[in-house]
């Protein structure tokens, strides 16, 4: 009988990449597997809840910038008119 081997839980990741990473990691971890392991399953999904809202802030801020990089572009391009 082997036993299932337990993941620990990780540290919340600090950048979007190191999110993304285990986002794809956990999918295809999850895809490969012929069986659920039921036993790391909470696991698995904290970890990608956590790497999910990182990646999700960072894409948002990123988002805020360009909007108001653009928005600042075209204040520019209309006074200068």
């Amino acid at each position: 009988m082997t036993t299932p081997t337990r993941r620990r839980k990780k540290a919340a990741p600090k950048t979007f990449k190191a999110a993304y990473d285990i986002l794809k990691t956990n999918a295809a971890e999850l895809q490969q597997q012929d069986e659920p392991d039921i036993d790391n399953l909470m696991t698995t999904v904290e970890e990608s809840i956590a790497a999910y809202r990182v990646c999700e802030t960072r894409i948002n801020a990123v988002q805020q910038a360009l909007d108001a990089a653009l928005a600042e572009e075209d204040k520019t391009e209309h006074s200068d008119s």
